[in-house]
């Protein structure tokens, strides 16, 4: 199924990385229960999947202050990252959004834009064989205020020199999306996959 896009003249297309590129939301959930199990914290899947787009060692923070914990960010990071670099064999791309970029790559320029590292998100390009066809990659560590605030998308429109209102933005977050908004770029909204009803296409236009 394609995905439909908003009517615009857009001069450049803004991706979120994981949910949104790469179908890599369920690999990054086993990876942190199993590195949070260590630790005796919990995470529930709702939750995890509302925090999508932050930053990992914010979600660590958060979950410290949440829970009582002392949980060491740099280490768990550093764990949560390995062991979703381990999964990475099983990494596939979310088919419509797929589609969008090789039907786009070479006429409009690409950015990622996303609260992972960019270790990660380098790695799990690669995994796509995408990497080589964006031109900005915007990542954890680039920016000091992530997603709903605007700030991650505003830069990768200036990193590309296009205007923000001339920019659309793939996003699978809710976050994402009031980021995109905020920065006042059109979006298209990609379901989680614990959102896609069965035998419904997992895309909505926003």
């Amino acid at each position: 199924m394609q995905l439909t896009l908003p009517a615009g003249n857009f001069r450049a297309w803004l991706f979120d990385c994981d949910g949104t590129l790469a179908d890599s939301m369920p690999l990054h959930y086993i990876a942190w229960k199993q590195v949070l199990a260590e630790w005796g914290c919990e995470l529930p899947e709702d939750l995890f999947y509302q925090w999508g787009g932050l930053p990992v060692k914010e979600i660590i923070s958060r979950l410290n202050e949440q829970q009582g914990l002392a949980m060491p960010v740099e280490a768990i990071a550093h764990r949560k990252e390995s062991l979703y670099y381990e999964l990475l064999p099983k990494l596939t791309a979310v088919p419509e959004v797929l589609e969008q970029v090789e039907a786009g790559y070479g006429r409009i320029p690409f950015a990622v834009v996303s609260g992972s590292t960019r270790q990660s998100v380098t790695a799990s390009l690669k995994a796509l064989g995408l990497l080589d066809k964006f031109d900005v990659m915007v990542c954890a560590g680039d920016y000091r205020k992530g997603k709903p605030d605007p700030e991650a998308f505003l830069l990768a429109a200036q990193c590309l020199g296009v205007p923000p209102e001339s920019c659309l933005v793939f996003e699978d977050t809710e976050m994402g999306i009031q980021a995109a908004t905020a920065a006042g770029m059109a979006s298209v909204k990609i379901l989680q996959p614990w959102e896609r009803p069965a035998n419904a296409s997992p895309f909505e236009r926003c």
